[in-house]
């Protein structure tokens, strides 16, 4: 009899045993959680964690930026399907990098129906990111997905198994079909998954087919645990009612983590400052959580070593942290970012809001305040509005079985002439170009307009300045995890 998964699913090999981490490193923006930081926090013997947002246009960038330490092309080397990596070397590789002023050479849009550069671009970056992850050690990787990109996952997935992933993690949304995309992705068999399509008709799906794409013989892939990122006690229990949809474990997030939040329950209920306003019903239940029986992780102002111990005593496996691995030495934050954002941290200046507009998903994001980015209002008004990248466009249906592409941050026109609403663009921030600006990689216009940075950052920051008060000169990953569980 062939041996089957935790969902019971034929051919694919079972799931890593070994033991559960205590601290899970957040997979943050656009590749502010690098492989290095990744890296550094898997020597330390827990989970280290890539972001797998738009990894294909972060690898294209610094393919076009000249690689010029090689680490990516050293990475590439090793993907098992030379002819897929040439061809991906070929279209962005730039030796020496680009011209100072030239813009980057676009990659393909995520679409309803990629196309094969787009596909191979996406496995080949996915690949690479976590292959330089796991190299020179044999400590545990994760990856993190939003669950509103989905028209990245299938392939984006499948290209992290591709390098021997340890954990898959997804939030942004109710990621109830993944156990089973894993599952199938494993064995390299097609698969596909639901795909939202705003007024349709009719049923859309976004899947890959590995052995058309990569030729087929490669051996089976080790399948990695996935976790949840939840915020509801009622969402725990809803996916692990079933094989189909019981992930592994769940990363439980309240609303003062970083990046994106769970919208409020209830009417939506502003502060003076335009703020969200979140109230107990917005915390999960954890008694409940535990009584599903799966492994839990607590994340959301979980930063000092006292969260951890409480996350402990209410019988989470430990805790998931962002902010004091986003200010760490590896983090793929500029430099400049990162001493001003320790700078703020040190007088006491640091503000992190709760903008409720600012992501185009409609999801509420924490912003820093720093001067010369988006989230200050002259620099916001000084952008000239366009989306370029698109991982955050949601797809809607123009006619029956026809799929076209909108969102709320493209030019006001743009998005009503596609049916959109007025209301549904005002003060939308383009979260792509921000994200990618913070880890050096923005685009460069030929009008010479350069993309700012729109930093994100947990609100809860009395780990990172006690940390802070212990290493005034910043801090390494190690430093961080040692902080946390000594």
């Amino acid at each position: 009899m062939a041996p089957t998964t935790r969902s019971g699913h034929a051919g694919a090999p079972s799931l890593d045993a070994r033991p559960l981490p205590v601290v899970i490193q957040g997979g943050m923006g656009v590749a502010v959680s690098s492989w290095q930081l990744a890296s550094a926090v898997a020597q330390t013997g827990q989970l280290g964690v890539v972001s797998g947002t738009a990894l294909d246009i972060v690898i294209a960038r610094r393919l076009q930026d000249g690689d010029l330490d090689g680490d990516v092309r050293r990475a590439i080397a090793h993907f098992p399907v030379p002819s897929i990596a040439k061809h991906v070397l070929d279209r962005y590789f730039l030796p020496g990098g680009r011209a100072p002023g030239q813009p980057y050479v676009p990659a393909p849009k995520l679409s309803i129906d990629p196309t094969v550069k787009a596909d191979e671009l996406s496995l080949v970056a996915n690949f690479a990111e976590v292959w330089l992850a796991k190299e020179g050690h044999d400590g545990l990787i994760g990856i993190n997905f939003l669950e509103k990109v989905q028209m990245a996952t299938p392939s984006a997935a499948y290209g992290a198994m591709l390098a021997g992933v340890d954990y898959v993690l997804m939030g942004a949304g109710i990621p109830k079909e993944i156990p089973a995309l894993l599952d199938q992705l494993a064995a390299h068999e097609a698969c596909s998954i639901s795909l939202k399509v705003d007024g349709a008709t009719e049923e859309y799906t976004i899947g890959i087919d590995p052995v058309a794409l990569t030729g087929g013989g490669l051996p089976p892939l080790k399948r990695p645990m996935f976790l949840a990122i939840i915020s509801a006690h009622v969402l725990a229990a809803h996916l692990a009612r079933e094989d189909y949809t019981r992930p592994d474990g769940f990363v439980v997030e309240g609303p003062r983590a970083g990046g994106h939040n769970a919208p409020p329950r209830g009417r939506l209920v502003l502060d003076d400052d335009g703020q969200p306003v979140f109230g107990p019903r917005d915390d999960a239940d954890l008694a409940k959580v535990a009584e599903v029986g799966l492994p839990f992780w607590l994340a959301g102002g979980y930063c000092t070593p006292e969260h951890v111990t409480q996350a402990q005593s209410v019988g989470a496996a430990g805790v998931q942290v962002g902010t004091l691995f986003a200010l760490s030495a590896e983090s793929g934050l500029q430099d400049v970012l990162r001493e001003q954002l320790l700078s703020g941290l040190a007088s006491g200046s640091l503000e992190v809001r709760t903008d409720a507009l600012a992501s185009p998903t409609g999801f509420p994001f924490k912003v820093a305040t720093l001067p010369a980015t988006i989230s200050q209002p002259e620099t916001y008004a000084e952008r000239p509005r366009l989306c370029d990248i698109g991982h955050l466009r949601v797809p809607y249906e123009r006619s029956p079985g026809t799929v076209g592409y909108r969102c709320p941050s493209e030019p006001v026109h743009m998005f009503l002439k596609k049916g959109g609403s007025l209301e549904a663009t005002v003060g939308r921030k383009c979260l792509c170009n921000g994200l990618t600006s913070n880890v050096g990689l923005g685009q460069t216009r030929k009008d010479g307009y350069s993309e700012a940075p729109l930093v994100t950052l947990g609100v809860d920051l009395e780990g990172p300045a006690k940390l802070l008060a212990s290493y005034p000169n910043g801090w390494t990953a190690a430093q961080a995890v040692g902080y946390l569980v000594g």
